[in-house]
C-alpha cells in the first residue's frame, strides 16, 4: 500500500470526528452556533478599549482611592517569639498579627538583639510568586548583605490568603488575593507594626528589596509611602499596559491562562468577568492603573532596577517602560539606575553583579540619607 493510499484511508476515518469537533467549536454553551472569528473580533475589540492609554483623570482617581485607605497597625499581636541569630549575632524573631481592615495579616520581625533604640533602618523583604514566603527566605538577602547583615531590622508580610512559614508551624492571611494592589496595604500596615514593636527600629533609611510580584509590590509602595527611601527591584511588573500584559489578557479570555504569578486572580478577578460583560470596562481599567508604577514615576523614591533580557516570566518590556519614564523624568544614578543583564533570567544568580551592586545601593541607607535625596543636594 502506498503511503499517499495510507493517507487517504486515515484522512475518511477521521474525518466524522473532525466534523463533529468542528460542530462543537461552532456552538456555544446553549447549543447556538457561534462565529469563532466574531467571537476573536469581540475579544480584541474589548481589549482595545481596556489597553487603550490611561487617562490623568484615572491616574488620579486611582490616587484618590489609595488615599483613603487604611493602613495603620490595628490589633497587632505578637504570636511567637524565639532566638534566630544572624550568624554569629544574637538576634530575635518575632512572628506578629494585625488588622488590615477586614484581614487578619500575618508577618515577621527579626532584629539584632544588641541594637540601641532607634539604631536601626527597616529592610523589608518581598516575595514573588503565589505561595507565600518562607522566614528562611531572608536568609539570601542576610548572606549577601555580609558585614552589614547585623545593621538593620528585617521585616518580612505575607500576601492574604497565602502563608507565611517557619519550621514546621505557618500562619495564613485571611481575605481574597489582592496581587501587587492589597499587596501595598498589607506591607505598609506591617512595615507601621514592625515600628510600633521594634525598639530598635527607626523609620530613616527604609529600604525594600523585592524580587518578581514582590518588585511591583515595592515599587508602589515606594510611591504611596513617602517614608520608603530606597528600593530595590529585580525582575518585577512595572506597566500593565504593555503589550506583554495584552498578550496575557488575550491568551486569558480565549480560555489559555498563562501559568504565571498573578495570572489566575486577575483572570478570574477581572478579565473573564469583563469579557462577560459582569464587570465594566472603567473598572477593570482602574486595576490596570493601580498595579502600573510607571504612571506614578514621578513619586518613587531611589531606585535599582534589574532586569535579565532572556527572562519569559516578567519580560523586560516591564523594565524598559520604567527606564523610559525615568529618563523622561531626567531621574539618573544614584537617583535612579536600572541594568539589563544579557541572558539573564527571572532569577538573581543569572544576573551577574547583580548582588554587589544591590548591596552597594542598600549601604546608603545605612547613612541615613538616601540616593534620591544626595542626587537632589548635589544638583
Amino acid at each position: 500500500m502506498k503511503t499517499d493510499d495510507l493517507d487517504i484511508r486515515c484522512a475518511r476515518g477521521l474525518l466524522p470526528i473532525v466534523l463533529l469537533l468542528g460542530l462543537l467549536a461552532g456552538c456555544d454553551q446553549a447549543g447556538d452556533p457561534v462565529d469563532p472569528a466574531a467571537d476573536a473580533t469581540d475579544i480584541e475589540t474589548k481589549l482595545d478599549d481596556l489597553f487603550a492609554p490611561p487617562t490623568a483623570a484615572e491616574i488620579e482617581a486611582v490616587r484618590a482611592d489609595w488615599a483613603r485607605r487604611d493602613i495603620s497597625a490595628a490589633e497587632a499581636t505578637i504570636e511567637l517569639t524565639e532566638s534566630y541569630p544572624l550568624d554569629e549575632t544574637p538576634a530575635t524573631l518575632r512572628i506578629v498579627s494585625h488588622r488590615v481592615g477586614e484581614v487578619l495579616h500575618y508577618g515577621a520581625i527579626l532584629a539584632p538583639d544588641s541594637a540601641t533604640p532607634g539604631s536601626l533602618p527597616i529592610l523589608m523583604y518581598l516575595h514573588g510568586g503565589d505561595s507565600g514566603v518562607e522566614v528562611d527566605d531572608i536568609g539570601l538577602v542576610i548572606f549577601a548583605l555580609g558585614e552589614l547583615r547585623d545593621n538593620f531590622v528585617y521585616v518580612i508580610p505575607s500576601f492574604r490568603s497565602e502563608p507565611l512559614e517557619y519550621e514546621d508551624r505557618e500562619w495564613i492571611s485571611t481575605g481574597p488575593g489582592g496581587h501587587w494592589d492589597y499587596d501595598v496595604d498589607d506591607a505598609l500596615a506591617l512595615l507601621n507594626v514592625a515600628l510600633e514593636l521594634t525598639p530598635q527600629a527607626k523609620i530613616e533609611g527604609l529600604s525594600i528589596v523585592g524580587g518578581s510580584r514582590g518588585a511591583g509590590v515595592a515599587l508602589l509602595a515606594g510611591i504611596r509611602d513617602e517614608r520608603i527611601e530606597n528600593i530595590v527591584a529585580l525582575f518585577g511588573p512595572t506597566d500593565f499596559f504593555d503589550d506583554w500584559v495584552r498578550e496575557i489578557a488575550r491568551d486569558a479570555a480565549m480560555g489559555f491562562p498563562r501559568d504565571l504569578p498573578g495570572v489566575a486572580h486577575i483572570d478570574t478577578t477581572f478579565i473573564q468577568p469583563y469579557m462577560r460583560g459582569e464587570i465594566g470596562l472603567a473598572e477593570v481599567r482602574l486595576e490596570l492603573v493601580r498595579r502600573s508604577s510607571v504612571l506614578f514615576a514621578e513619586d518613587l523614591p531611589a531606585v535599582q532596577l534589574h532586569h535579565g533580557d532572556a527572562d519569559t516570566t516578567v519580560v523586560v518590556s516591564q523594565a524598559h517602560s520604567l527606564i523610559r519614564a525615568m529618563e523622561v523624568l531626567g531621574r539618573e544614578p544614584p537617583a535612579f539606575e536600572a541594568f539589563i543583564y544579557e541572558g539573564g533570567g527571572h532569577s538573581i544568580f543569572t544576573m551577574v553583579g547583580a548582588i554587589p551592586r544591590a548591596v552597594g545601593f542598600l549601604r546608603q541607607a545605612l547613612g541615613g540619607e538616601s540616593a534620591l535625596v544626595a542626587a537632589t543636594a548635589s544638583r
